[in-house]
């Protein structure tokens, strides 16, 4: 980022044009969990996409969670196939940092994944997270069914209402189907990056204001 320079999403015409196939692999392995990274996954399990800025943190505090099988940091939510990390920090192809979880809902629900996710970063930032500043920083769901993207609308109303009477700005957190734009799981030193750093670099944190959970239930 240029200093002084508002970070500005590009156009679908002004992305880079990227690659029709990865350019690098992913470990088979969650470091910590032990469960594969990619999918097919096991049946009964659900999938979860969340950006709360540095996905190094991020993925920490969802693998750390009871429930959740496995964790992925990746890119979603912009316009260039099969990105890099230098090329997603460009800021010219329009993704954000993104943690996927696969999560088992007969141990942990959608709605508490969400309520992590609200109160692990302050999403009112925009293209920012604490002092991390860029396009790829910025908040957002990306829903797998119609019940994800009804449960995280519901909760972003609720939680608006506290964080409001807190003295927060409004939520710029978007709320897109994941079908709409592809993740692409980044290089393998990001995977569970502070498991094999733990003295890294976590960039995250919330507002301490509590969001309520039970808003809205995730079926199907």
């Amino acid at each position: 980022m240029i200093f002084g320079r508002i970070p500005q999403l590009p156009t679908p015409e002004e992305a880079l044009r990227g690659r029709p196939e990865p350019s690098y692999g992913v470990p088979d392995k969650h470091t910590v969990l032990g469960n594969p990274l990619l999918g097919p996954y096991p049946s009964g399990l659900e999938v979860a996409d969340f950006a709360l800025g540095c996905f190094w943190g991020a993925e920490r505090k969802f693998w750390q969670t009871p429930g959740v099988w496995t964790t992925l940091a990746g890119y979603q939510g912009g316009y260039t196939p099969h990105p890099t990390y230098d090329e997603v920090c460009s800021g010219r192809t329009g993704h954000t940092e993104v943690v996927r979880v696969v999560f088992d809902p007969a141990v942990v629900s959608y709605e508490s994944l969400l309520k992590l996710f609200w109160e692990s970063h302050n999403p009112t930032q925009g293209f920012r997270q604490g002092n991390d500043v860029g396009t790829q920083y910025r908040s957002a769901i990306h829903t797998h069914s119609d019940a994800q993207a009804a449960a995280a609308q519901s909760s972003r109303e609720a939680y608006q209402k506290v964080l409001t009477g807190s003295g927060y700005g409004d939520i710029t957190t978007e709320i897109l189907p994941a079908a709409d734009r592809p993740f692409y799981p980044a290089e393998a030193y990001h995977q569970q990056y502070l498991d094999k750093n733990p003295a890294g670099y976590c960039g995250i944190g919330g507002t301490g204001v509590s969001c309520p959970i039970g808003v809205a239930k995730a079926e199907g």
